[in-house]
């Protein structure tokens, strides 16, 4: 009883997370995280700042800098473009030495750079001659050619051996490993990935005052969803699925390819998509939405707007009337 209200108060402890990405994708996921962590991190100020509003808002640029300042434990993820990263770097480069850590992914460089998690910094291993540095095993990420898998799903396949790997390997690998996973939580940005990112940073890095809260949170592993695949509001769990033989095949009037975003599905942000695909529907029409993840559809629009058995003959015939 004594230990259940130590951790109880220990969970209590105020500690303040600033999350900084491109856009508003994750708005409903972040929303649904922060109510996941308000039982078991009931002292946590989380916040999150988005590129597309404060970076043509002076306002909202002041105040991301203010949140970034006063952060304990810093993401930023999805910076990748000047105008996104440029108005907040500076302020993210002055409180990496400080702050309890900084983990930064899929940003400009010279975010990336001040990604400083225990013993870990990037700006320093990117110089180290170490197997485990990123740069080191981020080349790996190309991963093996494999039949039927795009070049995305091999880097994925890769990233998530990496961190059963590193496991073993003790000292900063083991903040290399952190990193890794962090990776993983983002690019299948669910509320419950998305909760278990903030649960593994605090969990490991909290400092200073807020030490009481390390090893205190159960963090568990990041959920995997498929790199390509389709979506229909009516399929159980998030829509999702590798086979387009799933997809309801509603209408008689023609089949309608829809591109859609995989991180907009797994963040829950779909009444967009609902909608087209409502609509189409409502014309006769079967709607087939595929998927990929980053921004080539190439995989997506081979595998479920193309007959598979022609694409084995050299030829593609499409198995959609409009795109």
């Amino acid at each position: 009883m004594a230990s259940k209200r130590a951790a109880t108060a220990a969970s209590a402890v105020p500690i303040r997370v600033t999350i900084l990405t491109l856009d508003a994708h994750f708005a409903d996921a972040f929303a649904r995280a922060r109510q996941r962590l308000a039982t078991d991190l009931p002292g946590l100020q989380l916040s999150m700042h988005i590129a597309a509003e404060y970076a043509t808002d002076a306002a909202r640029t002041a105040a991301a800098c203010a949140d970034i300042a006063a952060a304990d434990i810093i993401i930023a993820g999805q910076l990748f473009t000047e105008e996104s990263a440029g108005p907040v770097k500076a302020a993210i480069a002055a409180r990496r030495a400080t702050c309890d850590a900084v983990c930064a992914m899929l940003c400009v460089n010279e975010v990336v750079q001040c990604t400083r998690l225990g013993k870990y910094s990037m700006a320093e291993a990117d110089r180290s001659t170490a197997p485990w540095s990123p740069m080191n095993v981020l080349k790996k990420l190309r991963g093996e050619r494999t039949e039927g898998k795009s070049a995305g799903e091999r880097q994925l396949a890769v990233l998530r051996r990496l961190p059963k790997l590193l496991r073993f390997i003790p000292g900063a690998a083991q903040d290399v490993r952190t990193w890794f996973l962090a990776m993983q939580y983002w690019l299948a940005g669910t509320d419950a990935n998305l909760a278990n990112l903030v649960r593994m940073l605090v969990n490991r890095y909290a400092a200073g005052p807020r030490a009481a809260l390390r090893g205190t949170l159960t963090v568990a592993d990041p959920e995997v969803y498929p790199e390509v695949g389709c979506y229909h509001p009516d399929l159980p769990g998030r829509g999702i699925t590798e086979d387009v033989a799933a997809l309801p095949a509603t209408g008689r009037q023609g089949r309608v390819g829809v591109l859609v975003g995989r991180s907009y599905l797994l963040a829950g942000n779909t009444a967009h998509y609902d909608a087209v695909i409502r609509a189409l529907e409502a014309r006769g029409l079967t709607a087939v939405a595929a998927f990929a993840s980053g921004l080539d559809a190439r995989e997506a629009i081979a595998r479920y707007f193309t007959d598979p058995k022609a694409r084995l003959r050299g030829m593609t015939t499409a198995t959609i009337d409009a795109m």
